[in-house]
């Protein structure tokens, strides 16, 4: 009797977890085929990244750099990629902090060099997530031919549409598809939306979150979020979970979208979706928020013994 009843537990244990990943399988039902994944991120030229590293101090504005450590290295690196309306003195911030964790960072900018401002009402200049994506893979590619980067502790930080980018890369079918490289060690996405995407022109929608997620994932929310709901992703999240994708979140009571944009704290609009959207900076959950990242980063890509790190020099 005792041995039936193991056995039927075990089974039903099996069954629970074969569930889970057909569910979670059905989050890549609609994923796009490759070769039009690779159409849609080729529809805008590549980006051509900065060879020059800079000192964070001396970049007084956002835009495209390479920002590294005083040192030689070998450094982690990170990818950040900015929100739908571009890169922004918050942005700068993260890449500014970032650095003095002994992080190079390479700002990526999506937008100026192909003459688009914004991309949060849809697609510009053939700005879509997919070219987002393919965008910050071809950064991670460029950061591993740096002769002082750590070439496997290389991960993504998005923040709202490149958090939705940081997504996409995180799946091992669109990271395939891009052919930009072999993707992230990790990736962290603030305040993403985890919709369906409805591109123009009648083509077929798709998830950004998908099952096949690789390498960590860690995303940060808000719950007072009517842009990106935090419901819609934790839905998704824990689906992808229970069949052991290796993605972890947390969800702030009462914080809006962008709460670490203090340039736009108070702004009032009606988003892509019809919703209404208030921005409300919070500097505890900024301060919070910076804290989550760099203890995932620590984890999830931790220091490795070297000479250089023995003296406290890329550590």
């Amino acid at each position: 009797m005792i041995l039936r009843l193991a056995i039927t537990v075990v089974a039903l244990s099996l069954a629970s977890r074969s569930i889970a990943l057909d569910v979670a399988a059905g989050a890549l039902a609609s994923a796009w085929p490759p070769e039009a994944v690779y159409r849609g991120a080729t529809l805008a030229d590549d980006l051509t990244f900065p060879d020059t590293a800079e000192m964070a101090n001396d970049l007084t504005a956002p835009r495209m750099a390479l920002l590294k450590p005083a040192g030689e290295g070998s450094f982690p690196a990170i990818v950040m990629v900015h929100q739908c309306a571009g890169l922004n003195q918050a942005v700068l911030a993260r890449a500014r902090k970032a650095v003095s964790m002994n992080y190079v960072v390479l700002l990526v900018d999506s937008f100026g060099p192909r003459g688009v401002t914004t991309v949060c009402y849809g697609p510009q200049a053939g700005v879509n997530l997919f070219r987002g994506a393919r965008d910050a893979l071809q950064a991670s590619e460029h950061l591993r031919r740096q002769p002082y980067i750590d070439k496997d502790r290389i991960a993504l930080v998005g923040f709202s549409w490149g958090a939705m980018v940081g997504l996409l890369a995180s799946s091992s079918h669109y990271v395939e598809a891009l052919k930009a490289g072999h993707g992230f060690n990790a990736v962290a996405s603030f305040y993403p939306g985890c919709f369906l995407i409805s591109p123009p022109n009648g083509r077929p929608p798709y998830e950004v979150v998908n099952a096949d997620i690789a390498h960590p994932l860690l995303v940060l929310m808000g719950e007072a979020d009517t842009e990106t709901p935090a419901a819609e992703c934790v839905e998704k999240l824990e689906t992808i979970k229970k069949a052991s994708a290796p993605v972890e979140w947390h969800v702030y009571p009462e914080t809006t979208h962008c709460w670490d944009c203090k340039q736009l704290d108070g702004l009032s609009k009606i988003d892509v979706r019809g919703h209404h959207v208030v921005y409300r900076f919070q500097q505890s959950v900024t301060d919070d928020s910076e804290g989550r990242l760099f203890q995932f980063l620590s984890k999830v890509m931790p220091c490795r013994l070297t000479s250089e790190t023995r003296h406290g020099l890329a550590c």
